[in-house]
C-alpha cells in the first residue's frame, strides 16, 4: 500500500491559480473581492480526471482525482484556511476577503489532492494519502484605494 500511496503523490499533476473578481487583477480597498480556484488546460492530472495505468512491480494501477482542499494566499498575511470550496464569483462565490490597504497583493491558490485507486482494474478505493501540491503559479492583484470630495455643498 505504501507504494501505491508514494506512487500516486508522484503523479504528474496540474498546478490549479486563482481566479480574482472584480476582474482584470484590480479590485479596491474596502471592496468584497471573490476568489476561485481554476485549473488549466494541460497534461497534468485534477480532479476529475484518471491516470494513465502505472506499472508498479506486476500490478497496473489506475488512480482516479479528487480535491481534498483548497486554501486561499490573500497576499496580506491572511489565508482563508483549508476548505473544501472551490470559490466562485459574485454573488454567490463563498470565498471571499476585504483588503484594508492598498498596494500589490501576491495571491495564490494552494491544493491538497486525494483520490481513489484500483490494482489491475478490480474495484476503486479510496487512496488514504494525500499529495499537497506544491509552487502554485502567483498572481499580483493591485488593491487601489478611492477618494472621496464634496462637489458641492448647499444649506
Amino acid at each position: 500500500m505504501a507504494q501505491i500511496q508514494t506512487a500516486f503523490r508522484e503523479l504528474p499533476f496540474s498546478k490549479p491559480s486563482v481566479s480574482v473578481q472584480p476582474k482584470g487583477n484590480k479590485t479596491l480597498k474596502g471592496l468584497k473581492t471573490f476568489y476561485a480556484a481554476t485549473w488549466p488546460d494541460d497534461s497534468g492530472l485534477q480532479p476529475g480526471e484518471t491516470s494513465k495505468p502505472v506499472k508498479l512491480l506486476s500490478w497496473t494501477i489506475d488512480f482516479r482525482v479528487a480535491a481534498q482542499d483548497y486554501r486561499y494566499d490573500f497576499g496580506d498575511g491572511t489565508t482563508s484556511g483549508w476548505t473544501t470550496s472551490t470559490g466562485g464569483t459574485y454573488p454567490d462565490g463563498d470565498v471571499t476577503h476585504t483588503y484594508k490597504n492598498t498596494g500589490d497583493k501576491d495571491v495564490k491558490v494552494d491544493a491538497r489532492l486525494t483520490g481513489q485507486y484500483r490494482v489491475n482494474g478490480g474495484q476503486w478505493q479510496d487512496i488514504a494519502t494525500v499529495a499537497d501540491l506544491q509552487d502554485e503559479p502567483v498572481d499580483t492583484l493591485e488593491v487601489l484605494g478611492t477618494r472621496t470630495r464634496l462637489t458641492s455643498y448647499t444649506y
